[in-house]
């Protein structure tokens, strides 16, 4: 039966309006998931005609696409995941749209192998009767739950046992509840959800790589299902990357830069491009306590947009390249009368570019700026992590009489050189000069802009294994799983250790209270 003729009940105008959306919401998604299950379909009969096709005989092209339709399925089902898990956490949702509670084409649960090592636990019964107070109570069975877990390089089972306790006087039935699982009746435990995850992201391992790394160890997962579990991950942890983000955004002195990422677009046949933003606030530097964080965000295009939704309910000072899409930030808006965010250039930019140029021609002039720059760099390795009044004063000491004796130079190089790409590279730093040197106003500034880049780098490494997605939703994952590991990472953090824990509470844990979860937040996880 359509979604769309589902009865609706004889309430309030209000639950009516209500309901007509509920239903309306629950159709679209079912057609979407619909949409997705057919192309999953598609992409596999591709696969299964190229590995025929692969049979045989070698061939690099080959081995090429069908690693990008592996790819590509694998991001399609870890969507369709997460969106599953939407439905099962809301009931009026669940309840409109039964068709859609479950994903499709899930292969069938195989038994755990028999050779794994099983611990188990022993879950204590209740020595009173529930119902009305006997303390004759007789075991009548009991319910065995496998849950297959993860431990640094060796898998086990972990057997649930939970007796039930039958009552002698009034036949009530007693039974320790099961513990909070991440999926409900799902078979992974906190440990293999945590480490898929990290393997994906962190150790650029896509998922069908690692089906075939855990079937040497006689443990067969198929990347259907790792894709489900990843999916409903995403689902569970958005908040967490959320909080992240406020964390973020609520810092004064903040750091932010992009980089290209390769997506496919089905409609097209090919791929386009999309970006992946980071802001990051790092305080360490000038001796704060406040805990670092990183934050990173998805979009299918680079435009202003994009700087504009990233930054949002941002103040204060922006470290980042000279892209124009940010310069909108640094103007007076209707609101304030001043610019909510004062630009912050990057010397180690300014200093790239001129390299470029002494690479290519030798030009002594070009190493003489070079090593003008490097001693304004020297400056700020001997004063890194002191605090913000020790910082500006030794900038105003060293730092500024430099910058005036290099801006000099610069004029006098470009009347001399005219128009070329060494006039170009000294033009960016030129052009906007007080960006440039307002890190010598306030110790809470930096000379460049590397601790985005260095955040940026590791999406650079490992985007091959996560590139043509099939939709943005696989990039917009990325973004969100990247957040929470490299976060953890800048925090001294083991990613996979505080993963497990994280995953271990999030699904029982209140949403008011996610901050307990962040990793400054929570006691030292332990391995």
């Amino acid at each position: 039966m359509s979604l769309a003729s589902n009865p609706l009940p004889e309430n309030p105008a209000e639950l009516r309006s209500f309901t007509v959306a509920l239903q309306a919401f629950a159709v679209a998604l079912q057609d979407e998931l619909h949409a997705k299950t057919l192309l999953i379909e598609k992409l596999k009969m591709q696969l299964a005609v190229l590995r025929r096709a692969h049979f045989g005989r070698s061939s690099e092209k080959l081995d090429r696409e069908i690693a990008q339709l592996e790819l590509a399925i694998g991001e399609l089902e870890e969507g369709e995941a997460q969106q599953v898990a939407g439905c099962e956490t809301d009931p009026a949702v669940a309840a409109a749209a039964p068709a859609a509670r479950q994903p499709k084409n899930i292969p069938s649960r195989k038994p755990l192998p028999e050779h794994l090592p099983r611990e188990r636990i022993e879950h204590p019964t209740a020595c009173v009767c529930p119902a009305c107070g006997s303390t004759r109570l007789a075991c009548i069975g009991t319910d065995e739950r496998e849950v297959l877990e993860y431990v640094p390089s060796h898998f086990k089972v972990i057997v649930h046992r939970r007796p039930k306790m039958s009552c002698r006087d009034c036949e009530a039935i007693a039974q320790p509840p099961l513990p909070s699982l991440p999926i409900e009746r799902g078979v992974p435990g906190p440990g293999l959800l945590a480490h898929v995850i990290v393997a994906k992201y962190c150790d650029h391992l896509p998922l069908y790589r690692q089906s075939g790394i855990y079937g040497r160890s006689g443990i067969e997962i198929d990347r259907s299902t790792m894709a489900d579990w990843v999916g409903r991950m995403a689902f569970l942890l958005q908040p967490l990357a959320e909080a992240l983000g406020a964390h973020v955004r609520a810092g004064e002195t903040l750091h932010a830069d992009d980089t290209p990422v390769p997506v496919l677009d089905p409609g097209r046949g090919q791929t386009k491009t999309g970006r992946l933003w980071v802001l990051l606030r790092d305080e360490r530097p000038w001796g704060s306590g406040v805990p670092p964080a990183v934050y990173y965000q998805y979009s299918p295009d680079r435009k202003k947009e994009r700087a504009a939704m990233l930054l949002q309910g941002c103040h204060g000072y922006l470290h980042a390249d000279a892209y124009s899409g940010f310069d909108h930030l640094y103007e007076p808006n209707g609101i304030s009368a001043a610019a909510l965010l004062a630009p912050v250039g990057c010397w180690a930019h300014a200093r790239r570019k001129i390299y470029e140029v002494h690479k290519t021609t030798g030009s002594p002039r070009a190493h003489e700026l070079l090593e003008h720059i490097g001693r304004l760099f020297a400056i700020e390795e001997e004063i890194k992590g002191r605090c913000p009044e020790e910082r500006l004063a030794m900038r105003q000491e060293k730092s500024a009489p430099l910058l005036a004796a290099l801006k000099a130079r610069f004029d006098e190089t470009l009347a001399q050189i005219g128009k070329s790409d060494f006039a170009k590279a000294i033009r960016y730093a030129t052009s906007c000069w007080s960006s440039f040197i307002s890190y010598t106003a306030d110790g809470r500034l930096e000379i460049c802009n590397n601790a985005a880049e260095r955040s940026i780098r590791p999406i650079a490494i490992g985007r091959n294994n996560w590139m043509f997605a099939g939709s943005d939703a696989g990039g917009a994952r990325a973004a969100l799983m990247y957040t929470l590991i490299e976060t953890a990472r800048i925090n001294g953090l083991d990613p996979e250790t505080w993963l497990r824990q994280v995953i271990g509470r999030i699904a029982d844990h209140p949403a008011s209270r996610i901050t307990e979860l962040l990793p400054w937040n929570m006691s030292s996880p332990s391995a």
